[in-house]
């Protein structure tokens, strides 16, 4: 075999045809490159990839014409046929230098991502994936065209035979479509020939284990067909009695089997095994609040998605595919708008879109609809839309969490005392962890309702007055939970520092200043605390890249760790070298004076107090009260959450989930799309984008048609 690849990749270079495609193959990557990533800014270069499909449709034809056409019209075959070679050999030889071919500009188009990062963050993950898919589907079509140059003489019929195989291969998918929108037999049949769209599933960042065995099987497959047509030729011409391993349909229909039976257990699997998020974001793997969820599930739910199953979003199929391998419980049916077009106004009497999902169980039932699950902006001057964001894993397990829970747990939001109010993005962490919420006014309440699972107290500017303090200290006496933000405030606020002295807190009147560098970000005001293990900072403790923002704190101080009936978990702290800065008025200077208290402060406690109550009969009864504590008045808000990427609003969802009979948050925060576009400056732009478009292509031609030309002379 290395004989023959040796002899046929030093045919390559002998002639024009190699360098020809290998021109072909740089000039139309760099093209690409040079629109959608240096001078679009795009980072992925999937997009490069999506837009070269066609590529192969005309060079591979022209690389694979002469195989063995020409051998055979020149008769030359018959050396090799009757040489002590093997045929799989033989076809292997021709095949690998001509993938050899092929490989040469691909590995040097591997460089490009490389050449972006010179300019802003790529993804290289998604970007080397969408080269691997590239790589494998052209692998395939070099096979394709191999074997249909090994059923005819001629090289013109060879090249238009593999441009048409190719071409259909290409448009298998919109052909079926054509056929059949529900999907028949047929179409089943003809889709095994689809090899464009494995290539696609490649693209978007996954690294799909069925769609590398779909190519790499079907190569196989391929060149073992050129071996039985080899096969056949080198027998009529050495004997005239063929074996029966030799060249027989026996063996062809095995080998067809083999291929088709290997792709059906590969599709069949779990995507959890077939599927590897190499995404930036993760976007398409489940989360681990997700996977935890899930283990707990106990109730049968069916998730009805309103789409013909071919024309299903892919995005969206491989999450809730995730979902159905993750979990005996959960069962995906997609129902045909075009055959059921009334099957959804069972569960809800407005419009809903394709792609939207009905989740139901034997409680309830919960739609979600395909416009809420790709989040957009709209840019007014171009008249276009981009997609920000996915959401896909948010909205299905907080939708399978309101149809199996028992009930849905009350948030009560005190307002008239000047509390920060909760932006619509923290409202819809609320409304995605199943959790009810109303702003009350202690002041026109008896008491806290006898419903709530929780009273929020979000930074209040205004002291509490003697009543409505008295409530509140009722309610945690009735085994209440209470979630406290902690104002930045000069003022003497008597009442609110009892509600949180009857839990045995306190805070320092003073600004925090952190000296640790790592503990701040750009001001010594703004803290980065140190994160310690809780069920609150699930998802975000133990990951290097995740910190809670907290600008601007009040040191939490806890006045008796050993009260009796009292216990206590920091979940948010700072470091030793930090201070409470006692005047305010100076924030200019972080010189730490006299009367400046130093730390480390909480600026997350859990208190939990044990209250025993005596019934008339002498019977002791005792239940715990909860207050959380935080030490910033604008961590739950949407500037402090977007410097930490979501973080923040993560802990706000885990500390409201704990009141929901949750072990964690069941809100996922939406994935994010974007990444930044790379900025390439013009000089660069002109430079890198003439070297790949027209340097490096013109450079092969060259070489090529040098060498062509100097063979000739001679």
């Amino acid at each position: 075999m290395l004989a023959i690849y040796k002899r046929e990749l030093k045919s390559s270079f002998c002639s024009f045809t190699g360098f020809l495609f290998m021109g072909i193959a740089l000039f139309l990557p760099g093209l690409y490159f040079t629109v959608y990533c240096l001078l679009g800014g795009y980072p992925y270069y999937s997009y490069v990839v999506s837009g070269m499909g066609f590529l192969f449709l005309f060079s591979v034809p022209v690389l694979t014409m002469r195989t063995l056409a020409e051998e055979k019209k020149n008769k030359t075959d018959q050396l090799i046929l009757t040489a002590p070679v093997s045929v799989g050999a033989i076809v292997m030889g021709k095949f690998l230098a001509l993938v050899t071919i092929f490989a040469i500009p691909t590995l040097i188009t591997c460089v490009y991502p490389l050449i972006l990062t010179r300019f802003g963050t790529v993804p290289l993950g998604e970007n080397y994936m969408a080269i691997l898919g590239f790589f494998l589907y052209g692998m395939t079509c070099i096979a394709l065209g191999v074997l249909i140059s090994s059923l005819t003489e001629s090289q013109v019929i060879a090249a238009v035979l593999s441009f048409g195989v190719l071409f259909l291969g290409y448009m298998m998918n919109a052909l079926c479509s054509l056929i059949s929108q529900s999907g028949n037999l047929l179409t089943k049949i003809l889709g095994c020939f689809d090899i464009y769209t494995p290539m696609e599933n490649l693209l978007n960042g996954t690294l799909n284990i069925s769609s590398v065995v779909y190519f790499l099987s079907l190569t196989a497959l391929l060149l073992f067909l050129t071996t039985q047509s080899i096969q056949k030729r080198r027998y009529s011409v050495s004997t005239k009695h063929l074996s029966l391993g030799a060249y027989s349909g026996a063996s062809i229909a095995i080998a067809i089997a083999i291929v088709v039976a290997v792709n059906m257990v590969f599709g069949e699997m779990p995507s959890t095994w077939t599927a590897i998020d190499l995404t930036s974001q993760k976007l398409y793997s489940l989360t681990d609040q997700t996977r935890e969820f899930l283990k707990g599930l106990q109730e049968d739910v069916t998730i009805y998605v309103i789409v013909n199953e071919d024309d299903q979003n892919t995005f969206l199929g491989q999450t809730l595919q995730y979902y159905e391998d993750s979990s005996d419980h959960i069962t995906v049916e997609y129902v045909d708008p075009a055959i059921n077009p009334t099957f959804h106004t069972q569960y809800t009497s407005q419009n809903i879109s394709l792609n939207s999902m009905i989740v139901v169980s034997e409680k309830r039932s919960k739609v979600i609809d395909a416009s809420d699950v790709f989040q957009t902006s709209y840019d007014y001057y171009t008249g276009s839309s981009t997609i920000t964001g996915y959401d896909g894993e948010g909205l299905i397990t907080s939708a399978l969490d309101y149809v199996t829970t028992d009930h849905m747990p009350k948030v009560y939001i005190t307002e008239g005392h000047g509390e920060y109010e909760l932006s619509s993005s923290f409202e819809e962490a609320l409304d995605k962890e199943n959790v009810e919420y109303e702003n009350i006014t202690l002041l026109n309440l008896e008491s806290v309702p006898d419903d709530a699972a929780c009273l929020f107290i979000n930074g209040p500017l205004n002291d509490f007055n003697s009543d409505d303090k008295d409530k509140v200290i009722q309610y945690l006496e009735r085994g209440g939970n209470v979630v406290v933000v902690v104002p930045m405030s000069e003022s003497d606020l008597p009442n609110f520092n009892e509600i949180l002295a009857y839990m045995g807190l306190q805070f320092a009147n003073g600004l925090v200043v952190e000296e640790t560098q790592g503990n701040y970000y750009q001001s010594p005001y703004y803290l980065f605390p140190t994160i310690n293990s809780s069920r609150y900072t699930i998802g975000i403790y133990g990951y290097s890249y995740y910190y809670i923002f907290a600008p601007y704190s009040m040191g939490l101080q806890i006045t008796d760790e050993a009260a009796e009936g009292m216990t206590y978990s920091t979940f948010l702290e700072t470091s030793d070298n930090s201070y409470a800065k006692m005047d305010m008025s100076d924030l200019q200077s972080i010189t730490k004076g006299d009367e400046d208290v130093d730390g480390p402060f909480q600026l997350g406690v859990e208190a939990v107090k044990t209250i025993e109550n005596t019934e008339e009969d002498g019977t002791v009864t005792s239940v715990d009260a909860t207050m959380i504590a935080i030490g910033c008045d604008q961590i739950f808000t949407d500037s402090a959450d977007q410097v930490v990427s979501g973080a923040n609003r993560l802990l706000f969802t885990n500390i409201m989930g704990s009141f929901s009979d949750h072990e964690m948050s069941v809100s996922i925060p939406v994935k994010s799309y974007e990444v930044s576009n790379v900025l390439v400056t013009q000089p660069s732009l002109t430079i890198i984008g003439g070297l790949v478009t027209v340097v490096l292509p013109l450079a092969f031609l060259v070489i090529g048609f040098v060498i062509w030309f100097r063979r000739r002379k001679r």
